[in-house]
């Protein structure tokens, strides 16, 4: 399974990014890989509207099941990644990555 995250650095201790549409970047981790890769998405910081689509569209070239993010993602976001098949979980804004991780293991995050 992959698991995107939306967060303000490259690494697993980098602290969550509680926006998803105007995020610095994503950590996805492939978990049967064990493999952590970072998305640069800070193209989209000049953006004046439809940063979320953009940054939905940006995600879907990597193909995550999963999303863990701070607040969630706007409405035409919310509903491109729900088309996309991608599960949104909320609540880690407060969070690293690595501790948004663990949380969404043990069932302390909520669904979207």
């Amino acid at each position: 399974m992959k698991i995107a995250f939306t967060t303000k650095g490259t690494e697993w201790d980098s602290p969550m990014d509680p926006r998803f549409g105007r995020t610095d970047y994503f950590l996805i981790y492939d978990e049967e890989k064990d493999e952590l890769i970072s998305i640069d998405n800070t193209d989209v910081a000049e953006v004046a509207h439809g940063a979320g689509p953009r940054t939905a569209q940006k995600l879907f070239e990597h193909k995550p099941d999963v999303l863990i993010t701070g607040n969630g993602p706007g409405g035409n976001a919310a509903m491109a990644l729900k088309q996309g098949n991608i599960k949104i979980i909320t609540g880690a804004g407060t969070m690293t990555a690595k501790e948004a991780y663990d949380a969404y293991k043990k069932g302390d995050l909520s669904k979207f």
